[in-house]
């Protein structure tokens, strides 16, 4: 996905707007026409359901282990506001910078996600930019000085998805065992 020019490879900005059925036009619109000022950066956009952007190599959707190894890669990561994108971004080592959709735009249904990522922006964990202003300052910085962008990436670190499916697991078992002990021991 990013590609190498010479020696030194080209500044390599992942942003992805994730599955929702909504579009997210004005975060396409934002990066093309950040983009078109900035010719050496190479743009991936996952661009979803959203209108088919004006970037080379852009893909609607792409599959998780892609999508990881293009996090791997890239020097900068833009995310919509969805907490699974957010956490694999931190996960593969990037502090990411995050565009909430905005139901007033007709990009999602609610405003779950400008909630959630203003949480995280005041706690310090991603980036938020609600304004075009905003992403294209913090995507100008992040190139000027990637290290303010980088978090120490853990990939030894369990995944919380495989910890929750655990947690129920074990609400299953402890209601089974309840159930059968309510019935005196079990099936007769």
């Amino acid at each position: 996905m990013s590609p190498s020019h010479g020696c030194a490879p080209a500044p390599y900005v992942l942003a992805a707007v994730g599955t929702d059925v909504h579009r997210f036009d004005r975060l396409v619109d934002w990066l093309e026409r950040w983009h078109a000022d900035r010719g050496d950066v190479h743009v991936f956009l996952q661009y979803g359901h959203s209108r088919t952007p004006r970037l080379p190599g852009a893909a609607s959707f792409v599959g998780h282990e892609e999508l990881q190894r293009a996090m791997a890669e890239a020097t900068l990561v833009v995310s919509h506001g969805g907490p699974a994108t957010i956490t694999e971004a931190r996960r593969a080592g990037h502090l990411p910078i995050v565009v909430p959709r905005d139901p007033t735009h007709d990009e999602h249904v609610d405003n779950h996600q400008q909630l959630f990522s203003r949480r995280l922006g005041a706690a310090g964990m991603v980036r938020l930019c609600e304004s075009e202003a905003e992403l294209l300052a913090t995507l100008d910085e992040g190139l000027a000085d990637p290290s303010r962008f980088i978090l120490t990436a853990d990939p030894g670190r369990p995944d919380p998805r495989a910890e929750a499916v655990a947690r129920v697991g074990q609400v299953i078992d402890d209601l089974m065992a309840r159930r059968i002990h309510q019935r005196g021991g079990g099936r007769r």
